[in-house]
């Protein structure tokens, strides 16, 4: 049922964690300080008091772990374990952050390390880590012989502009599994990350590649159709290829055109910051937090941003791009109701104005942009706090006569094409990878 939460709030699940190992920690110092002879029953008070910590400290491993899933998901426990595992490594990012031992950013960076894979050439993929322009890289040449010249996709990793690498686990396998299939050539690209480098570097660093990329003698070096190329992305990487897509329509030293660009749940604007979608997820803090971190490490923007008030009186045109009430389905928009913006401070825009840039805001293109762009493709999850952001650029590029393909998953969350390798696997994060992989197979 819709109304049952995949995921609870992480600030409020960090303090009833604390709460509850204090209170852990209370019983057995209390029982500790019982009679030094025995616990009723003649149970030693020093065994009783470990018992009752045991059964504490289960029922907060249970309290912790165990989160109302909705019906819709084929693999409950799985979905709750990931969930579990999240929030966890959230919570300890904050923890650290707070302590001043390192910035949340680099602390969640640090964990992601742990997903780190070498580049390895396997019997069909030949795979090496080099750079494109100064930029890092991830190559995989397809091994089997071609007949003519190949396909090829150019990738941007997600993890909100702040962590992720073309290395980590998943992404080398999807990437790997698309140059198999496809027998294409794909490049994945490790751009720059907050919370050192800020906005517009990331977005400057794969535009970099992609134009690098598109050079007709990198191209035949590669031996790459040069009229069957897509760019690609997840959600932050989706938001770098989709902007990548408009740029391009915009330089003229680039010749080669893309043939097709796949988004999947992107991030596409942060000018409203209470879509529906985010009414009804409730790791909107979390999510506040990293489009904050991708312009600024300032806590105004943040807090400006967090209540939704960051967007100046003299940029509310930019409002009608952004629109949901006019550009969501009405089964999305259920009870919502819409609400005129409420204005937030000139000051704050000027001094850091990449908001409201389209190069980080892709929805804010014009209509006369986004019909000049490719066929599309564009993957949106039910349980996905920017699950309305792939609706409401879907819509705009069939408005703009662009052919999109739009696959909604009812039963996926943000993320789900991670999990396609070990220590857990879901059937549904497979079962997308293979759309995709289909669609790009039948229209590149």
């Amino acid at each position: 049922m819709r109304n049952r939460l995949l995921v609870r709030t992480q600030t409020k699940h960090g303090i009833n964690f604390a709460l509850c190992m204090c209170a852990v920690c209370s019983c057995y110092k209390s029982v500790r300080a019982l009679d030094p002879g025995s616990l009723g029953g003649g149970v030693p008070v020093d065994m009783g008091a470990k018992l009752l910590c045991l059964f504490l400290a289960s029922a907060l491993v249970a309290y912790y772990v165990y989160i109302p899933i909705s019906e819709d998901f084929a693999e409950p426990w799985k979905v709750m374990l990931i969930t579990a595992a999240c929030r966890a490594a959230t919570h300890l990012a904050e923890v650290v952050h707070q302590l001043g031992l390192m910035h949340h950013v680099e602390a969640l960076m640090l964990i992601t390390t742990f997903e780190y894979i070498a580049p390895t050439s396997d019997e069909n993929v030949t795979v090496m880590d080099t750079e494109f322009n100064n930029v890092g890289v991830r190559l995989f040449l397809p091994r089997k012989l071609s007949d003519g010249l190949r396909r090829a996709v150019v990738y941007f990793h997600g993890g909100g502009w702040c962590i992720g690498q073309a290395g980590m686990k998943p992404y080398d396998c999807l990437t790997r599994w698309t140059s198999n299939r496809l027998s294409a050539v794909v490049v994945s690209v490790n751009y720059r990350l907050a919370s050192k480098y800020r906005f517009p570097v990331q977005f400057e660093d794969a535009y970099s590649v992609m134009k690098f990329f598109l050079q007709s003698s990198v191209l035949s070096q590669y031996g790459v159709d040069p009229d069957r190329i897509c760019v690609a992305g997840d959600s932050a990487g989706g938001n770098l290829a989709a902007a990548v897509a408009q740029q391009l329509l915009e330089d003229s030293e680039v010749e080669t055109k893309l043939k097709a660009q796949a988004l999947l749940y992107p991030a596409l604007q942060s000018l409203d910051l209470n879509l529906p979608s985010y009414q009804e997820n409730e790791n909107r803090f979390y999510v506040v937090r990293l489009w904050s971190e991708y312009f600024t490490s300032a806590s105004s923007l943040r807090e400006a941003m967090a209540s939704n008030r960051h967007v100046p009186v003299e940029s509310r045109h930019l409002f009608q791009f952004v629109n949901w009430s006019n550009l969501l389905p009405e089964e999305l928009k259920k009870d919502h109701v819409y609400t005129s913006p409420t204005y937030g401070s000139s000051e704050l825009a000027k001094k850091y104005p990449g908001f409201l840039d389209p190069r980080a805001a892709p929805l804010l293109a014009s209509d006369a942009q986004l019909r000049r762009l490719p066929l599309t493709y564009i993957l949106t999850c039910e349980y996905d706090i920017l699950r309305d952001d792939g609706f409401m650029y879907a819509r705009c590029l069939q408005v703009a006569g662009v052919p999109v393909t739009h696959d909604h998953a009812k039963d996926a969350f943000h993320g789900v094409m991670l999990f396609i390798s070990g220590p857990i696997e879901l059937a549904v994060g497979h079962h997308l990878v293979n759309r995709y992989i289909k669609w790009l197979n039948e229209n590149l």
